[in-house]
């Protein structure tokens, strides 16, 4: 212990000889630059900006938009060893998650309609992919990895970037991931229960062990949990072509009564579309997901938008196909009436091995949950780079180089969102703040068109497109709000502009409570971790 103690006490201080101090009192690291001075904060030597050749073909110099990263000489850097394959995988692994399995009874209830449930199936896809384009264009004018945050950075400024990092952090990744782990407990419960519903305790504390697990796999080393990830990305591939084939054979048979008179029924009223939407836009989350790792892509310019180009159409057509074989297997009201759709299914289709469908689905919702703390964790360590979140959750281990502090700190505010909430309600709160952001990622897009017209665009989509996500947005956004007016909207409004409270004098003004040197080197101690500048052999 004593050794440890030293240890970590020698990397601190080589660290703070080697780093000057920034105008909040922090120490950051001096980097070296092209002409062999050094900087602080990763800033440039007095020969001015650093540039980079244009890779758009013109032949001329841009100044670099990228936010300080890790370097190679750093004790942790990040490598592109994302391919296209990897990046297709990636998307469809973490898009095809609990969804599907969870919100196909959902889009019914608030439809009322076998048609234009379907319709918005389809809707949402379109809608992903467009998205998606957007920002490839944003991921490659830009490759640091922070996804909205770096976008945010570029065209609007701190404040809104520290906001995106202040909400996510504390909202929109655990919640994604607290939903995920209850939808995983709940498939995993069920295969044991037939008689009566599983007690809600029970998925709860099934939902916490995953946690608990995914968490053990991310904090012991980057290798396990990327095999992790493969493996029951390839499991979940399964799951789907079970269903698809299970539909098929049904139809075969002549079962296409539910499929009749799609359209009948009440016509659903704008804010019922809109909440229908964001049940829908819940299955197909994880779009952006690469966004959040273009310092590991392999050149980014082309692989981003192809695995965007690739993988969302891809995941549109499973979503179709596996809502068809539900239909063909179900009826919409038993649909509804069913916690566990995939669940039903199975039993319905498989005979005696119907428990391969909630195995299945157990599998491609635990794989989903641990791509999502992945992605999590590289949004909270680059916004801690940037001093926009605590020092400590940029720090990683001394020996396994995970982001310890960061995937601990993300798994926390997840189990508490799992003891709180049920599926229902976070999918709606996760689902309205996200699309806030969404809007905000095409609003800056549209303006860098104009602040910085002459930017190299690797890959450029015509400007409709953004508009059409960001009007969709709004629409998203302002439309519940109307039609079902509830407190919960206000709560997640006044949540983000309380980030404010926090930005203005820790960030804005730099001011920094002097117990926090103190609680930092406590963590650092407790979890062997150090800062990324911190040189040692």
């Amino acid at each position: 212990m004593r050794d440890k103690i030293t240890q970590l006490f020698c990397l601190q201080k080589n660290a703070c000889k080697n780093n000057t101090t920034d105008n909040r009192g922090h120490n950051v690291p001096n980097k070296v630059t092209s002409n062999g001075t050094t900087s602080a904060n990763g800033s440039l030597g007095p020969e001015g900006p650093e540039t980079e050749t244009d890779s758009s073909g013109t032949g001329g110099m841009r100044k670099s938009l990228e936010r300080k990263g890790s370097a190679p000489n750093d004790a942790i850097h990040l490598q592109r060893r994302v391919g296209l394959l990897s990046g297709v995988a990636l998307i469809v692994g973490t898009m095809i998650g609990s969804g599907i399995f969870v919100s196909p009874s959902g889009l019914l209830v608030r439809t009322g309609s076998v048609g234009v449930s379907f319709i918005i199936w389809l809707a949402c896809g379109l809608l992903s992919l467009l998205g998606a384009l957007a920002y490839a264009e944003l991921g490659t004018m830009n490759t640091s990895s922070g996804a909205e945050w770096a976008y945010f950075m570029d065209a609007f400024g701190p404040a809104p970037a520290f906001l995106f990092s202040w909400v996510s952090t504390l909202v929109l990744k655990p919640s994604q991931m607290a939903i995920i782990c209850l939808s995983f407990a709940q498939y995993a419960v069920e295969a044991f229960v037939t008689e009566c519903d599983p007690p809600e305790s029970v998925v709860k504390m099934v939902a916490l062990l995953a946690i608990v697990m995914i968490l053990f796999v991310n904090c012991y080393s980057v290798n396990l949990g990327m095999a992790v990830q493969n493996i029951f990305t390839a499991a979940k591939l399964v799951a789907v072509l079970i269903v698809i084939c299970g539909g098929a054979w049904k139809l075969f048979q002549g079962n296409t009564q539910h499929l009749s008179n799609a359209f009948s029924g009440e016509t659903p009223t704008i804010g019922a579309i809109a909440t229908a939407f964001y049940t829908g836009l819940w299955a197909y989350d994880g779009w952006n997901n690469l966004n959040y790792v273009t310092e590991e892509i392999k050149n980014p310019s082309k692989n981003l938008p192809r695995s965007i180009i690739i993988g969302i159409p891809l995941v549109t057509l499973c979503y179709a196909l596996i809502n068809i074989s539900y239909l063909a297997a179900m009826s919409p009201a038993e649909m509804i009436d069913s916690e566990a759709v995939a669940v039903t299914f199975g039993n319905r289709i498989l005979g005696t091995m119907a428990w391969l469908m909630p195995l299945s689905v157990t599998v491609s919702t635990f794989g989903s949950a641990n791509g999502t703390l992945f992605a999590a964790g590289r949004l909270c360590f680059a916004a801690s780079r940037e001093g926009h979140l605590m020092d400590i959750l940029s720090y990683v281990h001394v020996r396994r180089l995970t982001p310890a502090p960061g995937l601990i700190f993300h798994s926390i505010i997840a189990a508490a969102m799992v003891l709180y909430g049920t599926i229902g309600s976070l999918i709606d709160f996760f689902s309205f703040t996200a699309w806030i952001f969404y809007g905000g990622a095409m609003l800056a897009l549209i303006v860098m068109r104009f602040t910085k017209p002459n930017y190299p665009r690797p890959y450029k989509v015509p400007i409709i497109i953004p508009v059409v996500v960001l009007v969709i947005s709004i629409y998203l956004v302002v439309a519940p709000i109307i039609d079902t007016p509830r407190i919960e909207y206000l709560y997640a409004t006044l949540f983000i502009l309380g980030g404010l409270i926090f930005y203005v004098p820790f960030v804005k003004l730099g001011m920094t409570p002097r117990f926090m040197n103190k609680v930092t080197l406590f963590f650092q101690l407790l979890l062997e971790v150090v800062p990324t500048s911190s040189m040692f052999e």
